[in-house]
């Protein structure tokens, strides 16, 4: 995996991960799209309510429990190709992940806001694990308080993106739109969810 490093920031980009595991991605692009529970909720910005702009489902174990942008998240239960791509995780990561949080970006108008996963039951000495499936995007990182300089990573088809501690605590991401990319992107973000 090629390390990316920062003030306060540990990134590992593993390019084509999921092929060099034998998976075909645009196979499991499409089994997850039509396995799982997509939902596009209203989330309140600035006191106006507004639907999420990207389809998102929330898999987790039994017992975990979810907020962000003020939702409860809905626990769906693992598929079969989840399991085996967490089993694959805790066996080159050492981490059992919980939780995963699925979005799907229809097209290149689907975005994701400036944000850090730093939600009080996330367990900030765990990494948060990005899987990406389908159209290739940039993925926008800046520091929480000045010095180093704003930057991206292209996360292709297949790329997984380690986001080791503490790079929640000093660092934001964001995926911003992209009018030309008109095809579907699927994003796993594999977390670990503190016990209640």
């Amino acid at each position: 995996m090629i390390r990316i490093e920062r003030s306060g920031l540990q990134l590992r980009h593993g390019v084509a991960w999921l092929q060099q595991q034998g998976f075909q991605p645009p196979q499991l692009r499409q089994a997850l799209g039509q396995s799982l529970a997509w939902e596009q909720p209203l989330v309140t910005v600035y006191g106006k309510q507004h639907r999420t702009p990207r389809l998102t489902c929330w898999v987790a174990d039994p017992g975990c429990t979810y907020r962000y942008s003020g939702l409860q998240q809905v626990i769906h239960p693992w598929t079969a190709e989840l399991e085996t791509l967490r089993q694959l995780l805790l066996d080159q990561l050492g981490v059992r992940f919980n939780s995963l949080l699925l979005n799907r970006y229809r097209d290149g108008a689907d975005r994701m806001g400036w944000h850090a996963d730093d939600e009080p039951e996330l367990d900030d000495q765990a990494p948060i694990v990005s899987l990406s499936l389908g159209a290739a995007r940039d993925l926008r990182f800046r520091p929480r308080r000045g010095g180093d300089a704003p930057f991206a990573i292209h996360l292709a088809d297949g790329d997984l993106l380690v986001m080791d501690p503490p790079s929640q605590r000093h660092w934001q991401h964001a995926l911003p739109p992209r009018a030309r990319v008109q095809h579907e992107r699927i994003n796993l973000t594999f977390r670990v969810i503190r016990p209640a």
